[in-house]
């Protein structure tokens, strides 16, 4: 990985095991193989304890896969090996996890090994949507599930929601958003379903619905949640005020953080890695297989590309102080702005929200040299 010292203060952990493989998924992923899992998680901490360099970490994000899908031993053993980090003492610690394969048992150690926000993958609750991607969350278990972690005292909570599925109505996404409502958690994911290569889907050949139901689909979302008083802070998500998931506004920022596991991917020292996908090839110690060493030009195409995702747009002032030049003598948007597609004042340029569905068509204009 990256020998130096560097600026992160995040870490991303991958845990590639899942009970089950839903239709839509082209993450890393496998079936729960307890022999793999002992074996991966020996590979894991090598990995970290080779290139963790005793930074400050302000957050700290266990992703997957389906980390609960490990049992309490395994847990157990995954926490003690990420005690090594260095954590501020406001670390968000995130997990993530089906609603189904996190026990109360499971929750408690959550508890008592810090985390401090669960991510719950939900996505539907209409059961016609769940066969089609291929997924087995009962309502009642994600109802039960969040009440455990209030109980716990776990309360900053992400529920994930996938919507133009196909079949799906304005009807059915109206259903499980007042049901996502109803969950009274401060932070909901959303995303438009795309029908990946390799996937289940793909291969049993799934179209995406028509655009213009996506569209009108994602402006009922935003519509819904800002009216329940959500905060639409980037292009796919929206949180109660002070919810903001605090690591992944580490990547809209485009700051630097750890990518530990198979498949992980990370920026340190102006290089972007990604680890293998491989696991067996991951268990063996071959983990990084792909450095993308930057220049400043590629590091000002990925501010601009990742800032212009979140509400705050680019910060003007913080940009030249990074790359010692403004903006506007790189980038052309001003006809954007003249559009008044971007805002912009002395400080912020900022893409408007009737514009962040279309945010690739965006880019495109600001990219052209």
């Amino acid at each position: 990985m990256i020998s130096l010292k560097s600026n992160v203060d995040a870490v991303y952990i991958h845990i590639p095991f899942c009970n089950y493989i839903c239709g839509y998924c082209d993450f890393c992923k496998v079936y729960y193989n307890k022999e793999y899992v002992n074996k991966y998680l020996e590979a894991l901490d090598k990995e970290i304890k080779s290139n963790y360099k005793g930074e400050i970490i302000t957050s700290l994000y266990i992703g997957g896969g389906t980390p609960s899908s490990l049992d309490l031993d395994e847990l157990k053993r995954l926490f003690n090996i990420l005690k090594i980090f260095n954590l501020s003492k406001d670390c968000e610690i995130t997990f993530e996890s089906n609603p189904d394969s996190l026990s109360l048992d499971k929750i408690k150690l959550l508890k008592e090994y810090g985390v401090n926000r669960v991510s719950l993958g939900v996505e539907t609750i209409n059961k016609k949507l769940q066969d089609v991607l291929e997924r087995k969350t009962n309502k009642d278990d994600v109802i039960s599930c969040i009440n455990n972690l209030k109980i716990n005292d776990i309360t900053n909570i992400n529920v994930d929601l996938i919507y133009a599925i196909k079949g799906e109505s304005i009807s059915d996404l109206k259903n499980d958003l007042n049901f996502l409502l109803s969950l009274d958690v401060p932070h909901i994911s959303t995303y438009s379903l795309i029908i990946e290569d390799n996937t289940k889907l793909k291969i049993n050949n799934v179209k995406n619905i028509d655009k213009l139901v996506d569209r009108d689909m994602y402006d009922m979302i935003s519509k819904t949640l800002k009216d329940n008083n959500y905060i639409h802070y980037e292009i796919s998500n929206f949180s109660k005020e002070g919810f903001q998931s605090k690591h992944n506004l580490k990547y809209w920022n485009n700051l630097e953080y750890y990518g530990f596991g198979c498949s992980a991917s990370g920026y340190i020292n102006n290089v972007r890695y990604t680890n293998t996908r491989s696991i067996i090839n991951y268990m063996k110690g071959k983990t990084v297989i792909d450095k993308e060493i930057l220049t400043t030009k590629d590091k000002m195409f990925y501010e601009v590309m990742l800032n212009l995702r979140i509400n705050r747009g680019i910060d003007k002032k913080n940009f030249k102080k990074k790359y010692d030049v403004g903006i506007d003598k790189i980038f052309n948007y001003k006809d954007l702005v003249k559009n008044k597609i971007l805002s912009e004042d002395e400080r912020y340029l900022i893409v408007k929200e009737e514009y962040f569905y279309v945010l690739d068509d965006v880019l495109c204009k600001i990219m052209v040299e």
